[in-house]
């Protein structure tokens, strides 16, 4: 008796896993569409063109962090009061 409520707990915890799991992957497929859409329609010019090939990718992500760190270097950091 205990192993059939076992499994039917097994079961009921699976279909809840379940459905969170759908809901999520909706979710995130509602999530992905709009932005690409609406900066379409939004910006007058054409979207800037992605990198074709993984290595270029690579390397554009790569020059972003790069500007970013150098940019973050060039702001002075706050002095504490005490000193």
């Amino acid at each position: 008796m205990k192993g059939v409520f076992g499994l039917i707990g097994l079961v009921v915890a699976l279909a809840i896993l379940g459905l969170v799991v759908k809901k999520q992957f909706a979710a995130q497929g509602a999530m992905m569409a709009p932005p690409a859409a609406a900066g379409a329609s939004s910006a007058g010019a054409a979207p800037a063109t992605p990198p074709a090939t993984v290595r270029e990718q690579s390397l554009q992500t790569q020059q972003q962090v790069r500007d970013q760190v150098q940019q973050l270097m060039q702001q002075p950091r706050p002095m504490p009061e005490g000193q």
